[in-house]
């Protein structure tokens, strides 16, 4: 991608754009990123962005961040990773500046207190898209590896309530020993 400032601007002005208007955290995020970056830009490949959900989700703070860190760098390097990350936090240090200042007052409005309580649905449609996007497309592949892993993964959490800290750095050793593995021999698993 050209580093121009015309590009700098443009991801700017989509992270924040996107960080302004994505309630309901990290997770939706990222469904909008794949939408704004792969589908409508054309600045990633799909299968770029699964993989950058997946470390973003799997790294320390929060996945809109991340997401946004990885997406920047991967386009612009470090200048694009900075930018990203001005253009996803501003919105939120921004609304939660104004909402600490008025705080008395949202708190005890019926009104701010039903409009979020819609929003929960709303969270969760994009939640259960993002769900049915992502999988869909490891579905797809029809490779036995990624799949049983989140078959596996999704078991041991709900089923057996594995902590899920344990069942990442479970997914990570394995997902790194196959790919030395197929780079050794000279083919893909994953």
């Amino acid at each position: 991608m050209v580093r121009s400032s015309k590009n700098y601007w443009q991801l700017f002005k989509t992270t924040f754009l996107l960080s302004a208007f994505t309630f309901g955290g990290g997770y939706v995020i990222i469904s909008l990123m794949k939408k704004k970056f792969v589908d409508e830009m054309g600045w990633l490949e799909e299968e770029e962005m699964l993989n950058l959900a997946a470390i973003a989700q799997s790294s320390p703070g929060a996945i809109a961040v991340n997401a946004s860190i990885l997406v920047g760098f991967r386009l612009m390097g470090l200048p694009g990773a900075l930018v990203a990350i001005a253009g996803t936090i501003m919105p939120p240090l921004l609304i939660l500046s104004v909402i600490s200042f008025f705080y008395d007052a949202f708190r005890s409005n019926p009104v701010v207190s039903a409009v979020l309580k819609g929003m929960m649905a709303g969270v969760c449609a994009v939640i259960f898209d993002v769900v049915i996007t992502m999988g869909g497309k490891i579905i797809k592949t029809k490779k036995w590896l990624p799949i049983s892993m989140m078959v596996g993964a999704f078991v041991a959490y709900y089923v057996f309530k594995v902590n899920i800290l344990y069942i990442i750095i479970c997914c990570a050793t394995l997902g790194a020993l196959v790919s030395v593995r197929d780079e050794k021999a000279g083919k893909e698993h994953l």
